[in-house]
C-alpha cells in the first residue's frame, strides 16, 4: 500500500515538472482600439468605425471588456469626451464596444481609451492598459507626436501611420509625464482572421527593450496592425477581497503598415 502510495505521489510529481517543462510564456493583454481607416482621404467615407477590446490579438482568445472609464478624442491639442457615443458589441463571445465617429475637417485625430481597472487571478493584480491610436484625415499632417497627458503613453517619434511593413518604428514610454529608462515593450501583430501561426510559442509576443532615454525601436515584418505595450507597476494598489493588490500599468500603442504595391 505504501509503495503504491509512493508511486502515485511520484508520477504525480512528475507529470507536474512535465507541465512546467511544456508550458509556453504567459499570453500578453493588449487593450485595443482599432479604426476601420487611419488615414481618411479626400472622396473616402468621412465616417470611421472604432472598436474597443481587450484581446491576446495574435491567438484571437478574449477577455471581457466593461464599459471603459474613458474614451475621447484628441484633435489639435483639444480633447473631446466620446464614452457616451459607445455601443457594446459581442466579438467572439466576448463584451467589446463599437462606435462610430465622422471626421468632419483636416486633422489628426487621437483616439484615446482608459479601462476600468481588470483583475487577473493568474497574475495576482490589476490591470489598466491605456490605449490610444492615431488617424490622420485629409492630408493635415501636424501634431501626430502630441502627447494626450495619459497617465502612461507612448508618444510616438515616427509618423504612426503611413508606414510599409519593413519601416522602423520608434516611440518613447512615458510615466507621469517623464520618459521610463530600460522600459519593457511587449509587441505583438492583430491574427484579425487567425491566419497566421507562430512557429513557437515565444513568437506570439515579442519583447524590446528601451533605451535610457525610454526609446524603443522595432521594424514590422509584416503588414496590419501591430500593438506596442509598455508595462510598468504603479505605485497605487486596489483592494481585492480586502487585500492591497499590485496594478500593472500599460501604455498602449496601435500602429498600421502597409504592403508596398
Amino acid at each position: 500500500m505504501k509503495k503504491c502510495f509512493f508511486l502515485a505521489a511520484l508520477a504525480s510529481l512528475g507529470m507536474f515538472i512535465l507541465s512546467l517543462w511544456t508550458a509556453g510564456p504567459v499570453s500578453a493583454h493588449f487593450g485595443m482600439v482599432i479604426p476601420s481607416d487611419q488615414m481618411v482621404m479626400q472622396g473616402e467615407d468621412r465616417d470611421i468605425k472604432i472598436d474597443l477590446m481587450f484581446w491576446h490579438p495574435f491567438e484571437g482568445i478574449g477577455m471581457e471588456l466593461v464599459k471603459p472609464a474613458k474614451f475621447g478624442v484628441m484633435i489639435n491639442g483639444k480633447k473631446r469626451d466620446l464614452l457616451g457615443s459607445l455601443r457594446p458589441n459581442k466579438t467572439k463571445g466576448h463584451q467589446t464596444w463599437t462606435t462610430t465617429y465622422k471626421t468632419k475637417r483636416p486633422g489628426v485625430y487621437m483616439f484615446y481609451m482608459e479601462p476600468r481597472p481588470y483583475w487577473e487571478p493568474v497574475e495576482d493584480c490589476y490591470i489598466i492598459h491605456y490605449t490610444k491610436t492615431v488617424v490622420t484625415a485629409f492630408g493635415d499632417d501636424e501634431g501626430w507626436d502630441q502627447e494626450i497627458g495619459l497617465k502612461t503613453e507612448i508618444v510616438p517619434l515616427s509618423k504612426p501611420y503611413g508606414l510599409y511593413a519593413g519601416n522602423v518604428f520608434q516611440g518613447v514610454v512615458k510615466l507621469n509625464g517623464k520618459p521610463v529608462p530600460y522600459a519593457e515593450v511587449e509587441v505583438e501583430y492583430y491574427n484579425k482572421n487567425g491566419k497566421y501561426t507562430a512557429p513557437a510559442d515565444y513568437m506570439v509576443t515579442q519583447t524590446i527593450k528601451a533605451d535610457g532615454k525610454g526609446i524603443f525601436t522595432y521594424a514590422a515584418p509584416k503588414a496590419g496592425w501591430w500593438g506596442f505595450a509598455a508595462l510598468n507597476p504603479s505605485d497605487a494598489k486596489i483592494k481585492y477581497n480586502g487585500e492591497n493588490k499590485e496594478v500593472e500599468l500599460g501604455a498602449v500603442l496601435w500602429v498600421k503598415f502597409h504592403d508596398m504595391k
